[in-house]
Parts: structure tokens; C-alpha cells; sequence
């Protein structure tokens, strides 16, 4: 592989979470800059754990440069090499290259990529600190220990760049997360009022701005077959390939305290508000997108098209946003800038998309963050309103059902939910009524738990859900 560009003199913009997303999102509009000649900024990323080790000295081993392999939804490929990571940090425990970068004045940019489940809040947007991730780093912070969450990662690089007075740096949350940059910035400021650190916590307050974003693009877990597609392609054997398709959005509050790259150049939306962008990327496509895994999970499906391309399962996800979603997302008195039936369309035809080979596995993770993040509001305000929730119910129905699969140990493959406590999962799924204990739950319904307009039509939804299983598995019987 040929050698990234040399960027002396460049300004820096810190990635954390060097995972698939981030190389075939942020990473490639960084890199469509550098190569139509824009060198203002470099690309330095790692990671805050000791997550993808093979990864990180397979990128250093290329110097930063991989293979990005796009998918349409026709099937056609294309291959680009990325070479706009400049630096690949290594990890260790005390996060001393993260650390040496964040906290020099070239930096201007500390962007991240952790999870939704990875910013530990709770319906009320407080620091649930039950968890022992939280707890530790708390703790941590105050003994000179090492970090492990964001918050804590956040708070060394900070802490570090505040006493070299490197000056003031823009914190970019690139999560799938509603009001991301408010929420990231809210959950690190309640952190540093754990810690007991009044003097940072001024100091991000005065030098740090929090843009919102909506990111938009699907990007499978990387596979040997892309790896093998790259080779046959390019003559490369590239150890950090990896897909996605080729629908790629970002959408960016333009609010920067430090400067920022001319993302606009190259496709990126800089607006004053991306509220109405994210809500309906959460509702219509992140929520459609854990329905089709969960049910698709239910009856046997390893992949997001064939539950897309499922008549049944298709039709839940489209009932659910026609019926519930985009009546509370366009309304007259807060008429939506997108057309959001088109939105719809567009979302079950990138799903759909054979080529991509996006798992259930990987979608269906998270569900105790999902809920309330990209559901349950949609819930609350048709409640609010007297309208019903017979569509937008099935979708925590489906969830309870594959919970109850988990807990019975029958899930075909590892599910992963950072939010979860598993002791309370596994008592709703052995309670005399699975159903209100459930809906009962207040990490995944906040003030609506124990509603009995809830527990009435999720009862009414898990009933069709246990009649499409029984009658998909009595079909594979006959």
C-alpha cells in the first residue's frame, strides 16, 4: 500500500472508537477532502478499551491506509483505498497516546463512536450509576486509576489538555443517540460533579461545544469474504477491509468552538438544527431496523434482508412507521422538512439489500438502550395525543419475545446489551406475568412503566407475535 499523505502542519481531529462505523463515515469524508486537495486537517483514532487488538496492528501495519468495498443496492461494488488515517494509536491501560494527542493544541476535535448504551443515562437524562463501569471510573478519577468509559476517557484527555492550556477543543458524539452532542456533554458534566472536580468542570464549560449529528450509514462487522473480494479486486491483501453501503448521510450542527474541517465540500449537511434529520433516522430507520432484527431472529433468519424481504416482518416494520411514527413526526403544527413516506421507502429498499449481509446478530444488540431511545417516545406522544399504539407496540413485543429466547438460552448467537442487568432481564422473563413485569420496567420505560395503556397493547401485540412464530415454525414443519 502506498503512504498517506504528509500532514505536518495539519489540524487534528481525534477519533475515539476505531470501529467499522467510524473508518466508513467520518473517515471517508476526511479522506474526499484530502484527496480534492483540502490538507487543513489529519485523521489520529484509537480506542478507550482494549477492543479490536488484530485491528489496530493491522492498520499500523498499513500505515493507517484500508480498503473501503461500497455496496448499492443493485450490487454493484467499488472499492476505494482510505488513507486519511494519519495516526493509529495504540492502546494501553493508562490511555497515554490518546492522552498525548488530545491534549496538544493542533487538536481541535475530539469526535466518538461508543454505543447508545455506552453513555450510561437514564430516561431522565441523569448518570445511572448502577453500573460498575461508571462506578469504577468514579473511582478511578479520583485515585489516579484508568478509564474505561467515555466519561473517563473524556475527563484524562481534558483534564490533560486544561493543564497544558492547549486551549479550547470541540467534543463530536457521532452515536446514534437523539440530542447526542447534549447528551454526551450533559452526562460528562454530571461525571465531573462525581468526580468532585469543580475547576475542569468550568473549564470544559467555557472551553468545549457539543455539536448534535445524525450519521447515517450501514456497515456490516467485517467478514473474510470482504477480505477475500478486496484481494480479487484490488491485488491487495488487506487485513482492515471492511463494507458498507453505499447511502452514507451526515447531518451536523454547525457548533464549533475550534474551527472544523469544510465538511460541506464534500456532501456533509451543516445546519442550525438537526432535530428533525434525527428523529426521523431514529424512528423510521433505527427502529424499523431492530424490529426486522428481532423478529427476524424469531423465526430463524441469520440476515436484516431476508426479514426485509419476509411479506410479515416487511409489513410490521412498514405498519408501524405509516400508522404510529410519521403521524407524530409531521403534524401541522410541526411539519416535517423530509418526505417521510419517501424516507420509509428509501430505508426497507437499503435493507433489502442482499449484498450487504448485515446480521440480526449485530442490529438486535442493545435492545434495553433501544427501547427508550428509538420507541418508546414514539409511544409517549401518540399516548399523549388519545391515538393509538397498535403498530408501533408490536416492535417491544417482538423484543420481549426474543428477550424470553435469551433467557431461555435459545438465541442462535451472542446478544450483547450494554444497558441490561441481566439478573433483572432474566426475572421478567420468569415472572407469573412476563407482560407487566416488563412493562413495569423503568429502565425501558421511564414514566410510562406500569402504564396499563402500555401493558394492554403490548398484551394485545405479543399475542399476534406468538401467533406469527407458532405459525412460521408450524410451516417449517410441514
Amino acid at each position: 500500500m502506498s503512504s498517506p499523505l504528509t500532514l505536518t502542519n495539519a489540524l487534528t481531529l481525534l477519533h475515539l472508537g476505531l470501529g467499522s462505523f467510524h473508518r466508513a463515515h467520518m473517515a471517508l469524508y476526511i479522506h474526499q477532502l484530502q484527496q480534492a486537495g483540502d490538507t487543513t486537517w489529519r485523521l489520529a483514532a484509537g480506542n478507550i478499551r482494549a477492543d479490536q487488538p488484530e485491528l489496530i496492528a493491522a492498520l499500523q501495519a498499513q500505515n493507517g491506509i484500508y480498503t473501503l468495498e461500497t455496496v448499492s443496492p443493485q450490487g454493484e461494488r467499488t472499492y476505494t483505498s482510505i488513507k486519511s488515517l494519519s495516526e493509529v494509536i495504540s492502546f494501553d491501560e493508562s490511555l497515554s497516546g490518546l492522552i498525548r494527542v488530545g491534549s496538544n493544541s493542533n487538536t481541535r476535535i475530539i469526535s466518538f463512536t461508543v454505543t447508545e448504551a455506552g453513555y450510561y443515562l437514564d430516561a431522565n437524562v441523569r448518570l445511572d450509576t448502577q453500573f460498575e463501569d461508571l462506578k469504577n471510573d468514579v473511582i478511578a478519577a479520583k485515585n489516579g486509576g484508568t478509564a474505561c468509559t467515555i466519561y473517563g476517557a473524556l475527563r484524562a484527555i481534558l483534564l490533560a489538555r486544561k493543564n497544558a492550556n492547549a486551549g479550547p477543543v470541540t467534543l463530536l458524539n457521532c452515536d446514534n443517540l437523539r440530542h447526542n452532542g447534549d447528551k454526551a456533554r450533559t452526562g460528562l458534566l454530571q461525571f465531573l460533579e462525581l468526580t468532585n472536580e469543580p475547576e475542569l468542570k468550568q473549564w470544559v464549560d467555557l472551553n468545549t461545544s457539543s455539536p448534535n449529528c445524525m450519521v447515517d450509514r450501514i456497515t456490516p462487522r467485517p467478514t473474510n469474504a470482504v477480505r477475500e473480494r478486496v484481494l480479487a479486486a484490488t491485488g491487495i491483501d488487506d487485513a482492515a477491509a471492511l463494507m458498507g453501503e453505499s447511502f452514507i448521510q451526515w447531518v451536523v450542527e454547525d457548533n464549533f468552538i475550534a474551527s472544523r474541517p469544510r465538511w460541506e465540500n464534500v456532501g456533509v449537511e451543516m445546519v442550525s438544527s438537526v432535530q428533525a434529520y434525527e428523529e426521523a433516522k431514529i424512528r423510521l430507520l433505527n427502529a424499523t431496523h431492530s424490529c426486522i432484527a428481532w423478529a427476524g431472529s424469531l423465526i430463524g433468519y441469520t440476515y436484516i434482508h431476508e426479514g426485509t424481504l419476509d411479506h410479515e416482518i416487511c409489513k410490521m416494520a412498514y405498519d408501524y412507521v405509516t400508522d404510529d411514527a410519521i403521524p407524530v413526526l409531521d403534524t401541522p403544527e410541526h411539519p416535517s422538512p423530509l418526505n417521510l413516506a419517501n424516507y420509509r421507502d428509501v430505508v426497507l429498499d437499503r435493507f433489502s439489500n442482499p449484498a450487504i449481509a448485515d446480521t440480526n446478530q449485530r442490529v438486535a444488540m442493545d435492545g434495553f438502550s433501544k427501547i427508550p431511545g428509538f420507541i418508546a417516545p414514539t409511544i409517549r406522544e401518540r399516548l399523549a395525543a388519545g391515538s393509538t399504539i397498535n403498530s408501533v407496540s408490536l416492535l417491544p413485543a417482538l423484543f420481549l419475545a426474543y428477550l424470553q429466547r435469551w433467557h431461555l438460552g435459545l438465541i442462535p448467537y451472542t446478544y450483547q446489551d450494554q444497558a441490561m442487568d441481566e439478573v433483572a432481564a432474566h426475572a421478567i422473563c420468569e415472572s407469573s406475568n412476563p407482560i407487566e413485569a416488563f412493562c413495569g420496567d423503568t429502565t425501558l420505560w421511564g414514566s410510562l412503566a406500569n402504564d396499563p395503556r402500555l401493558i394492554d397493547a403490548i398484551t394485545l401485540a405479543y399475542d399476534k407475535v406468538i401467533h406469527f412464530v407458532a405459525s412460521r415454525a408450524q410451516v417449517a414443519a410441514s
